[in-house]
């Protein structure tokens, strides 16, 4: 998995993570560690995970540590496997510490929960979608470590695709028209359709990309079979880890859920620390 972080936004939201926690300064560290003193960290997990932003740990730590990555995001790891050793002085480390944790643990988190929702529609042909309810600042992050779980990326923001969802048909003044107007974007449009009727008017508009939301499972399949492959079909709309294989075997193409970024527990991640 390419989990790249020298993007300009990654690179900011590690600067002001850090600046939020240090202020004028860690005190507690400057206070009780000698300025010369060297020290080893140990990156470790405490539980089974999908791990995601192991890659931030350099620029988290600085240039004046030596971070040599065990494993990249996407690996899954078991209880007591080690993500990174970080070598370099004992104030630094202990400074970055709680920061380097904050992210590994909450993307390891989105991965850990992204991955557990392929695993459970493993077989069926459908694949999961993320969505665009993440941490305000850090979706860049976060759907990086929902890809890094397996999970497909849905668009980006508000900019790089059109999902035509009920409000939008309500003031463009129905399906027909806001297909109409969104044609000659060039970008991918999707719409979401709430009943049988917005169901085959899309479709007779030349609709190629459907969202059917808040169907149950058997709704769904009749719905998908109704409109028999003239459409690329996403369900949503309270699909959880644990209903989410019976959604995907009603021949949908996507499910998405925002549970994968809104609803992902940290996961156990510990740092020990050891004098040189």
């Amino acid at each position: 998995m390419n989990f790249d972080v020298s993007h300009p936004e990654i690179q900011d939201v590690i600067r002001r993570a850090l600046a939020e926690d240090i202020g004028k300064g860690d005190a507690t560290t400057s206070l009780c560690v000698p300025e010369g003193a060297m020290a080893t960290g140990h990156v470790v997990v405490r539980q089974s995970l999908t791990l995601a932003g192991a890659e931030l740990l350099p620029t988290i730590f600085g240039p004046a540590c030596v971070v040599q990555l065990c494993h990249p995001s996407g690996a899954r790891l078991e209880d007591g496997a080690e993500i990174a050793v970080v070598r370099g002085p004992a104030r630094a480390l202990l400074t970055a510490e709680r920061t380097a944790l904050n992210f590994l643990q909450r993307l390891s988190g989105v991965a850990t929960m992204a991955s557990a929702f392929v695993q459970a529609v493993e077989g069926t042909g459908c694949r999961v979608l993320d969505t665009r309810k993440t941490t305000p600042g850090l979706r860049r992050l976060e759907k990086m470590a929902a890809a890094a779980g397996g999970a497909t990326n849905h668009r980006k923001g508000l900019y790089d695709a059109i999902l035509i969802k009920n409000n939008h048909i309500v003031a463009a003044g129905g399906v027909r028209a806001a297909l109409e107007r969104t044609r000659s974007s060039g970008l991918l449009v999707e719409i979401e359709v709430r009943t049988m009727e917005e169901l085959d008017e899309a479709l007779a508009c030349g609709a190629k990309h459907l969202l059917l939301d808040n169907l149950t499972p058997s709704e769904a399949e009749e719905w998908i079979s109704h409109v028999g492959g003239r459409a690329v079909v996403e369900l949503s709309g309270g699909i959880t880890l644990e209903n989410a294989r019976a959604y995907a075997e009603t021949g949908a193409d996507f499910i998405s859920s925002g549970a994968l970024t809104h609803s992902a527990p940290a996961v156990d991640i510990n740092f020990r620390l050891e004098l040189d």
